[in-house]
């Protein structure tokens, strides 16, 4: 058994229809069909323009009424031999009668319920599915149209109501247990138990027929439409979309959801219930493939599936410090749209609990807004809530892919090509899933983001690029890791190609212009007997001149910062995590920018910054898109977070430290990390970004180690100075910790001027929870005013570094 369904630009014609004829006598192998049908194209909204006039009191309905029943009359005589037309001609005439005495009434009453308003919006259906089962009898099928009452039952929530599953299956079960013929269906339309008329929204024939393969288990479900299946953007919108073959019932759920409007997205549940693949077609293209829905799509590499938007959308956030750890504000909240009949799109709430917001359809914002406020009074007039605010004029724009779980990168994909466009972002939702990230943004911006995203995901050729790494300490070995078991998978999945052309360390180099194996490139560096220093390895470079060349800098070396300008003069981009260039002297890292915009490469170095974390491409999404940063500070350290979070009665400072040196976090020499220089280079780095013109020497540092600890000398003194002081530190730890508060190194610019101190943070402050080796920055900016833009993970260790200079060479290729 399988269900065809056929949209209303599929039945908009007699032409169509034959089309459609055509289609089902090609399933005549099938032992039992059944057809849902729409109303001939453009009747649905031709009845409700002609109910409004009828509302109105404009008698010029009745002139709309004359085309209706011209238009389906010319159908007739189009589909059926004249022997046969006046028995149908008659039934069709009748059923007309029915529609012009309800829209008199209308008329002289001058009103239009939404239950009156169902009943008139069925007639198309109803008169679709009667001409379209004459012309299949006319043409050899032997087809029976299906009275709607016989299958829907609904509640009575007119214009969009909720289907009796228990009733409807029966109903169903019931009809075609008894019935060998084509069975045509009005879709879009049922009852309630006691005869009302009722209609399942716009789009409701897909849902119809649905519920009946569901019903019925059916083995297959087509929906064919003017389009050959579901794209990977709105063809209307984005040129360059192009169909995709295969996705699962999630995906498809998500971006019917998100606005793809070839699939009514209530239509995906039914069918996912009993696993009954949906095939999109297109009725005037039938030999294409189309899109095929199941639960087991071909595996697919590809992260994104497809993009989709929402438009007329508002935000509407409530906020105020009295939220901050407060039970049951959320329920309220959701309970108060909820009552109203509002319908939530997207959520986002803040971190530290100071802010929900709630992303709705346009139309409910003002009786959203009054809602809330109402059940939120007393606290806004206690000034603990704030006043809800309320944006207008925004869209919602959707990635969608089951795969994105599995692929690093795609939010800072996604926000770095927005933000390179200019548009801004006001808000950002992504399910513990994974299967989307959704974007509010200003609907002005709506076309050129979908435009801007599917360049970025769906339309970039393979793009090679040639690898040159100096430094194989930990942080190059973990990155060469990376790169070999990443690299056929961004090969096949995102048309990148990397070849490692040359690799050095200290003393020896090798190159290999087809490419170096990644999997074997540390033994044959081990092997080399060819000598090497940066100026060779960099003339090697030069003399190679290949296209999209990348220096990766692994090293802590200044000698291997000094050839970052010849580099970048001669177009090749430099990715390192080497903090010297852009912490050393303020012209050296305006040069080496410079460099980099006017020969059109790149000089990335966000892993100065944070390891893994994405705080530098944050900071610079943050300024192209307009924004202006007031304040940053963070924990920038992971070597002291996780100092400050390990150290204990039990565990005393020089033991933490030794551990920290071992696991990877601190430097060779700690002191370097205690002293507070490598977090005054980091915060210097990040307001060098935001434009401000400042050395290291400018940024005031407060060492919390007494001055022997970290004065230059023997390592033996270090660790003999530490020990004679933990013991005075434990006291002043364990005081502060029965006060409810912890140590943090905190680094911070503003209004021009840095700083490195110890603070004692409070429980409940976002910087007390930090666990770990994590770091957490907090952006203050024009549109982060109220609440800081946020970023927080590990900001620490081999894995995270070498990761970030993976993703820092990624970007380049994107």
């Amino acid at each position: 058994m399988v269900v065809l369904k056929f949209g209303g630009s599929s039945v908009s014609s007699p032409e169509n229809i034959l089309k459609v004829l055509d289609i089902v006598r090609s399933h005549a192998s099938i032992k039992q069909l059944a057809v849902v049908v729409s109303a001939f194209g453009g009747l649905t909204d031709h009845l409700l323009h002609t109910s409004r006039l009828a509302e109105r009191g404009d008698d010029s309905f009745k002139q709309e009424l004359i085309k209706i029943e011209d238009r389906h009359l010319a159908a007739i005589k189009d589909l059926i031999h004249a022997k046969r037309q006046s028995s149908i001609v008659a039934n069709v005439k009748f059923i007309l009668n029915e529609l012009e005495d309800i829209m008199q009434g209308v008329f002289l009453v001058k009103e239009l319920s939404q239950k009156t308003l169902d009943f008139i919006l069925s007639f198309g259906e109803r008169l679709s599915s009667y001409i379209i089962a004459e012309a299949f009898k006319e043409n050899g099928l032997p087809a029976a149209a299906v009275d709607y009452r016989n299958f829907i039952i609904t509640d009575n929530n007119f214009g969009n109501a909720r289907v009796n599953f228990e009733l409807t299956n029966q109903n169903i079960q019931n009809y075609f247990a008894g019935n060998e013929n084509l069975l045509v269906i009005p879709g879009f339309v049922g009852t309630t138990k006691h005869g009302a008329t009722t209609t399942l929204g716009r789009g409701g024939s897909d849902y119809t027929a649905a519920i009946i393969a569901a019903a019925i288990e059916a083995s297959g479900l087509e929906i064919w439409t003017d389009v050959s299946g579901m794209m990977t953007a709105d063809p209307r919108r984005v040129k360059n979309a192009i169909p995709i073959e295969e996705m699962s019932y999630e995906e498809a759920l998500e971006l019917s959801y998100f606005g793809a409007k070839i699939i009514y997205p209530p239509t995906i549940q039914p069918a996912l219930s009993r696993r009954i693949p949906i095939r999109l077609k297109n009725t005037f293209a039938p030999e294409a493939f189309g899109t095929l829905i199941t639960h087991s799509p071909r595996p697919s590499e590809a992260p994104v599936k497809g993009i989709s938007s929402i438009e007329q959308i508002s935000l509407l956030t409530i906020s105020g410090s009295g939220m901050v750890g407060a039970s049951g504000i959320a329920m309220r909240f959701f309970g108060a749209l909820g009552r109203k009949g509002v319908n939530v799109i997207l959520i986002t709430q803040a971190s530290s609990e100071h802010s929900i917001s709630v992303g709705i359809n346009q139309k409910d914002a003002t009786r959203a807004q009054q809602t809330v406020e109402e059940e939120f009074r007393l606290e806004m007039q206690a000034g603990i809530v704030d006043k809800v605010q309320i944006e207008n004029n925004l869209a919602i724009v959707a990635l969608v892919g089951s795969n994105m779980r599995n692929t690093p990168g795609i939010a800072g994909k996604l926000f770095s090509a927005l933000g390179r466009n200019g548009i801004n972002i006001s808000a950002i939702a992504q399910g513990t899933s994974e299967l989307n990230i959704s974007c509010v943004i200003q609907k002005k911006d709506e076309e050129k983001a979908l435009n801007t995203l599917h360049e970025s995901f769906f339309l970039s050729e393979t793009k090679t690029l040639h690898l040159f790494v100096v430094g194989t300490g930990t942080v190059g070995a973990t990155l060469m890791d990376q790169i070999s078991g990443q690299a056929a998978n961004l090969y096949k999945g995102h048309n990148i190609a990397l070849k490692l052309i040359g690799l050095s360390n200290s003393k020896t180099a090798i190159f290999n212009e087809a490419g170096i194996p990644l999997d074997s490139c540390k033994e044959a560096l081990g092997n080399s007997t060819q000598p090497s220093t940066i100026d060779t390895f960099v003339d090697k470079i030069l003399e190679l001149n290949l296209p999209n060349a990348i220096f990766v800098d692994c090293t802590a070396s200044a000698e291997v910062a000094s050839v970052y300008n010849t580099l970048l003069d001669k177009s090749i981009s430099v990715v390192t995590p080497n903090k010297i260039a852009a912490s050393g002297n303020y012209h050296t890292y305006k040069e080496l920018k410079t460099l980099a915009a006017k020969r059109g490469v790149k000089f990335l170095f966000e892993t100065n910054v944070g390891a893994g974390l994405p705080i530098i491409s944050t900071l610079n999404d943050l300024i192209r898109s307009g924004d202006t940063v007031l304040k940053i500070e963070g924990i920038f350290s992971g070597t002291m977070n996780y100092l400050f979070n390990t150290v204990s009665a039990d565990k005393k400072l020089s033991t933490v430290v030794q551990e920290a040196m071992d696991l990877g976090y601190a430097e060779p020499d700690p002191r370097i990390d205690l002293s507070g220089k490598d977090v005054a280079r980091k915060i210097l780095i990040l307001a060098r970004e935001t434009g401000e013109n400042l050395e290291l020497e400018d940024v005031a540092i407060k060492p919390f180690l007494p001055a022997n600890c970290l004065q230059d000398g023997p390592m033996d003194e270090f660790w003999q100075n530490l020990r004679d002081y933990e013991n005075t530190f434990e006291a002043q730890r364990a005081e502060l910790e029965n006060q409810g508060k912890g140590y943090r190194l905190i680094a911070a610019w503003e209004e021009g001027k840095a700083r490195v101190e110890l603070r004692e943070i409070e429980k409940g402050h976002p910087f007390y929870s930090v666990s770990g080796s994590d770091n957490i920055i907090l952006f203050t900016t024009e549109r982060y005013k109220v609440q800081p833009l946020i970023v927080k993970g590990s900001g620490a260790g081999a894995e995270v570094t070498a990761a970030g200079v993976f993703a820092d060479i990624i970007r380049i290729a994107n």
